[in-house]
């Protein structure tokens, strides 16, 4: 799949905001919100992110003007992370992998880490074919799932 990516507009955090209380996708993040159904704290993290100048965060566009979700990259230089979220509708064609090679090229800076869940085998393949490295492993409490869980620790140095 073809993605685009753009500044986050108003219009697209509705959109984020039903895609991230999607309870397949709640389960395979694992690493989620306290409460994700909770609109008020989803919109006050959002206007935090988009008030930033530190974070890249950038809507994700395929098939036209659809909106598939969203990625960013966050944290302090020597820390800065990636993250993403994509539609449950758009899984397995190719809209992750378009959008993390994306991302990466906007935020150039090394090196830049990942963190799954040691069971999401997906988003680690998608990790991996964008040059992330397993750097190393971490149990840690996930809210989507209630309790502690394995998560993979990845690591892009080039």
């Amino acid at each position: 799949m073809e993605v685009v990516l753009r500044d986050v507009r108003d219009d697209d955090l509705p959109t984020f905001f039903a895609q991230m209380n999607d309870p397949e996708g709640l389960r395979m993040a694992a690493f989620t919100a306290k409460d994700p159904s909770d609109r008020a704290l989803f919109e006050a993290h959002w206007a935090r992110i988009r008030q930033d100048s530190t974070v890249v965060a950038r809507t994700i566009l395929g098939d036209g003007d659809e909106v598939v979700g969203h990625a960013g990259v966050f944290g302090p230089p020597e820390e800065r992370e990636v993250t993403y979220w994509i539609g449950r509708e758009y899984w397995g064609r190719g809209a992750a992998t378009a959008a993390l090679r994306k991302i990466i090229g906007v935020a150039t800076e090394r090196p830049l880490h990942a963190r799954a869940a040691a069971d999401n085998l997906a988003s680690i393949q998608v990790l991996k074919k964008c040059g992330f490295e397993i750097s190393g492993s971490a149990r840690d409490f996930a809210n989507a799932r209630g309790e502690e869980v394995d998560e993979v620790l990845l690591t892009l140095l080039h």
